[in-house]
């Protein structure tokens, strides 16, 4: 079994001005600094981690990733950031969300959940959708329902697919311009929980191109270049 997002990693030439971008505009803070990555908290025990691309993996390039906040502080972003960004906002039938772009040009969505109430300033409770790239995405839809996830909708025009494992989604987008003209994630680099890491890393062995067991988990690549790591829960 699967569970939700404890990292995504995203890539920058230079750390310390994306670090302070999020740091003055959604008001998170340093959880761990190192020569080559900072880690903020986004909430909800997970982390965005802005990294230097001097090693591998490296983090996301062009990333559309989403964070949770709770729905009675939606109104409060919305407020704090409409004055220093050209926001779009699309209501999904109740959950609204809205999106922006940071300086390395990652497409951030805040989401409002029905189910997540809370204060009502801004708040982020964690991030519950990352956007891959994929070359195939037929072949990229099995290889990730064989991981565990569930297929949930299709787009009209087979560009896109969203899959969910409950508390985490992916969606796996062929090259195009999504909502707020966002582009799915290249090389990008998450970890998320996994009940048993080694077996849900076996249930895709023919098919990954990179298997390292680490400290925490279980590190492995899929066929379109996104490492994956399933950590212990």
């Amino acid at each position: 079994m699967l569970g939700a997002c404890r990292w995504l990693a995203l890539e920058a030439k230079y750390v310390d001005p994306v670090v302070e971008f999020y740091r003055d505009h959604l008001g998170v803070p340093v959880t761990s600094a190192s020569d080559r990555e900072v880690a903020l908290d986004v909430g909800a025990d997970t982390e965005l981690r802005i990294r230097r691309p001097d090693g591998v993996p490296r983090g996301g390039l062009h990333t559309h990733y989403a964070f949770a906040c709770p729905a009675d502080s939606y109104d409060a972003w919305l407020d704090s950031l409409e004055a220093d960004f050209d926001l779009q906002e699309v209501d999904f039938g109740g959950m609204r969300s809205l999106y922006f772009y940071d300086p390395e040009g990652n497409c951030i969505e805040i989401g409002s959940r029905k189910d997540d109430a809370g204060r009502e300033e801004p708040t982020l409770s964690g991030i519950f959708e990352v956007v891959f790239e994929v070359e195939d995405l037929p072949t990229a839809e099995t290889f990730y329902t064989d991981l565990g996830f569930d297929v949930v909708d299709r787009g009209d025009n087979r560009k896109r697919t969203r899959l969910t494992n409950g508390p985490f989604d992916i969606e796996l987008w062929e090259p195009h311009l999504g909502l707020a003209d966002a582009r799915g994630g290249v090389h990008v680099d998450v970890g998320f929980e996994a009940k048993n890491p080694e077996r849900a890393a076996d249930s895709v062995a023919a098919r990954v191109t990179s298997r390292e067991t680490l400290d925490e988990g279980v590190r492995i690549r899929d066929p379109d270049g996104h490492y994956l790591t399933l950590l212990e829960r």
